[in-house]
Order: structure tokens, then sequence, then C-alpha cells
């Protein structure tokens, strides 16, 4: 089975090592010291307190890996409409592209059925730019927990967790997607195919719509902002709107709000992604986590006052810092 991981960094190193493993035939797509790295000595995993190195193809030229059986994309949302095009050498006839990445996904109302089915999404996907350059009938959801960090060029390590959840937009158990889950499985991962993977996809982005943003505004970890009444109630304000808005659309959650945030406070002293791209210069990922549940809310009629006003002060702080350009 030929997988190629599309943004080798932390995320997709771990994956990389781990099905490399499993008898895959893995190429990591890379760049900088760190593809540098992986060319001279291959990738190390620091896991379960011992260390593998894995050999594996590493290169910065898609058209050198060829068509692949699956492309599993972990960059950040908003670095996707920058590769697509270079995607493309890796998609054959029955290739699938696996949307390893938080929040909502372009693809989002494919096979969604009712009103809104076909519909794409102007925050994600401005223009439907990626709706034409990687056609939702390859796409297959898949919602990351795992922890990993890239302590140095081509060399990773794994904190906690080892779920990958898999669905196909349509709900169905298709043979691509129970093959995906076999081969994850292999390698020692949880990786089940789920029937309704969007109320996967609102479960987690539930918290990243809320505390992202608001850490990146406070400078707060996760336990500082769950633990002050001020902006844990900022915080709830905000997931109870989202929760209007992904319900609306047929979405199901298996938790209260209270005990997500709970969930979120347990994690303890940790700094979300958002505060921490903000931190180092990088792109924040504002459109996918927030602006589009925006925009939903307003597809579907749902008011989001709080969601819109976070919004706009994260959006400002971001564009002021040079981590994120509004959309026009």
């Amino acid at each position: 089975m030929k997988v190629c991981i599309y943004g080798a960094g932390a995320i997709g190193g771990y994956l990389g090592v781990l099905l490399a493993e499993a008898g895959a035939e893995v190429t990591l797509i890379a760049r900088g010291p760190h593809l540098a790295a992986m060319r001279e000595k291959g990738l190390t995993l620091e896991i379960d307190g011992g260390v593998r190195t894995a050999r594996v193809s590493a290169t910065d030229r898609p058209a050198e890996a060829g068509p692949q059986d699956y492309v599993v994309v972990t960059l950040k949302a908003p670095s996707l409409p920058q590769v697509a095009e270079d995607l493309q050498p890796l998609l054959g006839p029955s290739t699938a592209v696996v949307t390893a990445q938080n929040g909502i996904p372009w693809w989002y109302f494919h096979a969604h059925g009712g009103p809104y089915d076909g519909r794409p999404l102007e925050r994600v996907d401005p223009g439907g730019r990626l709706w034409r350059l990687i056609p939702p009938e390859r796409c297959i959801g898949c919602v990351v927990y795992p922890a990993t960090e890239l302590v140095e060029p081509a060399r990773i390590r794994h904190t906690y967790g080892n779920r990958f959840m898999l669905g196909e937009p349509d709900g169905s158990r298709s043979e691509r997607v129970s093959a995906l889950s076999r081969l994850m499985l292999a390698a020692g991962l949880k990786a089940p195919v789920r029937p309704r993977i969007r109320d996967d996809i609102w479960f987690k982005l539930w918290g990243n719509l809320s505390f992202n943003p608001v850490s990146a505004l406070t400078g707060g970890t996760l336990e500082q902002i769950a633990g002050d009444p001020a902006t844990r109630a900022v915080v709830r304000a905000m997931m109870v709107e989202g929760q209007a808005v992904a319900e609306a659309l047929g979405v199901r959650f298996s938790l209260d709000v209270d005990k997500r945030i709970e969930g979120a406070a347990e994690v303890g002293a940790h700094k979300t992604s958002m505060l921490q791209d903000l931190e180092r210069g990088r792109a924040m990922e504002i459109d996918a986590l927030v602006g589009v549940v925006a925009e939903l809310g307003a597809l579907v009629g749902v008011e989001t006052p709080t969601v819109d006003c976070v919004l706009a002060l994260v959006e400002q702080r971001a564009a002021l810092a040079g981590c994120y350009s509004r959309p026009a």
C-alpha cells in the first residue's frame, strides 16, 4: 500500500514511522532541515520510553513519489490552498485524500444531504478552489487526537494518544476507508471507522473554536482560561453558540458543554496551537476553527454574537502580528 504523508511534521512524521513499520510504502513530503535530516539518517520517533527509527522515502517534490493509494494531509488548514496544485502528481484515478486536520474541512457539505448538499464554504475554500483541485469524492475525514512534538529535525516525540477517527463523508463503510483502518490498526493505532464523522469533527472543534482564540487573546493556558470565571464564561458562550449551529446541521453531541470544558481544564498548563502559532509568528487557523462557525451560523440562521466578537478581536490580533490575512 502506497501512502504519502503531505506535511510530515510532528503528527505526519509520527504517523509515517508507524505506518512504515506496519509494512506500508511511505513517502514523506517535507522541506528544509527536517527533510535533509530525514534523508541523511531516517526519521526517529521517541515513544513509550523507547526510540524507533524508520528509513522512509522523503522529498519536497511530489512528482518524484507519483500516484498513491492514500495521501494523508497533515498540514494546518491555512497551508493547504498553497499546495493544492503541488499535490496533483500524487493523485491517481483512485487515490483517496485523508484530511487529518483541525476544523471544518472544505468538503463538509459533500454527500451531506439536505438543502446545503454540495455547497462550498468560503471561509475555508475561497472561490471553491480546493473543491475543484481536490474533488470531495476523493476525501476521507480524519480527526486527530495524538499529541506529538518535533524536537529537532528528523526527531519526533510522542506525548500521548493514538486515536485517528476515520469516516467517509457519506457515512458508508467503504473498502478504501476499511483498508486504511486495518493498516492503521496494524500500526498500533486506534482508527475506528465512524458512520457520523461530522459529529467527531464538531466534538473536537468545540474546544478549538473557543479555547484557541481566547488563548491567543489572553496568553492563557487551558487550565488558566477554564479556571477564571470570566474567561470560562466567554468560552462557554462560544461553545453553546457553536453547538446550536452544529445541531441545526444535524450534528449530535455526546457530552454536555460543562463536562467538555472540564475535560479541557484537566489537560492542565497547555498552550493551544493557536497561541503557539502566534508566539512563533506562524499562520493561525482562524478561518477553519472560528470564522467558518460564524459563516455556518449565518447560513442556518443561528446567531453567534460571542463567536463573532471573539473572531473580530483575534483576527485583528493575528493580522497585526503578521499571522493572518483577513478575508476580502
